[in-house]
């Protein structure tokens, strides 16, 4: 491949309430077993992009734990590999990042450093699958400065969570604007960019010492009408999790066969980190209907419509529809819980009702009363 890759994880969405404070918002479980870096990273391999550099920043354990070893995604190897870089204080600098150019100005070595002529930009948030093998063909082929990949979202979402994007007949970019507070258009960036390395180094050394420091604002943006900029568009699956609505969704999304058979059986599949668990054992007198359950679990109750990670316990009678249950769970007999999401590490006692609605999801967050001293 001649692109390096460089995904930025070390963002916080304020729109994801709870979920964020004690994770980034890459670090979010999906799918059962699953983090939404991991979506990024595989495509990344699977596209023979050998190495990779992920930036972080805000609550960054939980997601330089999950990338402690490069080999769960195929970047194990003399030639590249997976570098993570964190904030750091130089004899020259003391600032944290002060937004996704800055961070790649702090860690522009990566850059310099390396001999491939394209980058590859992508963030750490997005749920999707892609060749960009054939988003660098089409980047090349159109002899563009700047490659953004869009998805028509077919409606009008909300507009504040996204770039949105006007291209001509030829897919040249003429309008960008970055997360409007109103607009009709449905065409948004997917958060992914291919530019020449050079001339990345270029622009964010040029806008740092302008007090740039956002890379879809201060540059991108910026440069629209002087330099060619190009939308790839993508018709298959893609998300971005950055609200509590849109990553309950995104979950939800993988009870459906078809998404499921898309990410996991059809090549290239998802890869990450392997924890070794037993299987879910269903106890008798336990029901389990169109739900994901994953290693660990032991059910007794009712579990309908809903997505279950690592370790949950769901205990006698219990009735679960609809709902999350994120990673190491105890959830005490006679519980009920219905379009919840129950964060991970909890226990949620005996007769407890938790109960929110289709359209506000309830985040349930209990005090994990198993390892108090």
């Amino acid at each position: 491949m001649r692109a390096i890759g460089l995904i930025l994880a070390g963002g916080s969405s304020s729109r994801m309430k709870e979920m964020t404070m004690n994770r980034a918002t890459a670090a979010l479980p999906i799918a059962g077993g699953y983090r939404s870096i991991d979506f990024a990273l595989s495509s990344m391999s699977s596209s023979r992009i050998n190495k990779v550099g992920v930036i972080t920043q805000y609550n960054s354990k939980s997601l330089t734990q999950h990338l402690s070893s490069s080999k769960w995604w195929d970047f194990g190897r003399k030639q590249g590999g997976l570098f993570v870089f964190t904030p750091t204080q130089t004899h020259d600098n003391s600032y944290w990042y002060r937004g996704t150019a800055d961070a790649i100005a702090q860690n522009i070595d990566f850059l310099k450093t390396s001999h491939e002529p394209y980058v590859i930009i992508a963030s750490g948030d997005g749920v999707y699958k892609m060749d960009m093998n054939k988003l660098l063909e089409y980047h090349i082929e159109k002899n563009a400065d700047i490659t953004i990949v869009t998805k028509d979202l077919g409606r009008v979402d909300d507009p504040s969570r996204f770039g949105v994007v006007t291209v001509d007949s030829d897919g040249m970019v003429t309008e960008f604007e970055e997360k409007p507070i109103v607009t009709s258009k449905t065409l948004v960036s997917a958060g992914i960019y291919v530019i020449r390395r050079r001339q990345l180094i270029e622009m964010v050394e040029r806008a740092g010492e302008e007090d740039g420091f956002d890379l879809v604002k201060d540059i991108f943006i910026r440069y629209k009408g002087i330099k060619k900029i190009y939308a790839y568009s993508i018709d298959s699956y893609w998300s971005n999790i950055t609200t509590v609505d849109s990553y309950f969704k995104t979950n939800m999304d993988f009870l459906n066969r078809e998404t499921r058979d898309y990410f996991f059986n059809e090549y290239p599949q998802i890869s990450s980190k392997i924890e070794d668990l037993p299987p879910a054992k269903y106890n008798v007198g336990s029901n389990v209907k169109n739900s994901l359950v994953s290693s660990g679990c032991i059910i007794n109750g009712e579990v309908k419509d809903s997505v279950l990670f690592k370790e949950v316990y769901i205990g006698n009678n219990c009735t679960i529809r609809n709902s999350i249950i994120l990673n190491d769970i105890y959830i005490g007999d006679n519980t009920y819980i219905e379009n919840c999401i129950v964060e991970s590490h909890g226990t949620i006692r005996a007769n407890s009702n938790y109960v929110g609605e289709k359209d506000n999801i309830k985040i349930i967050q209990e005090k994990n009363e198993r390892y108090v001293l």
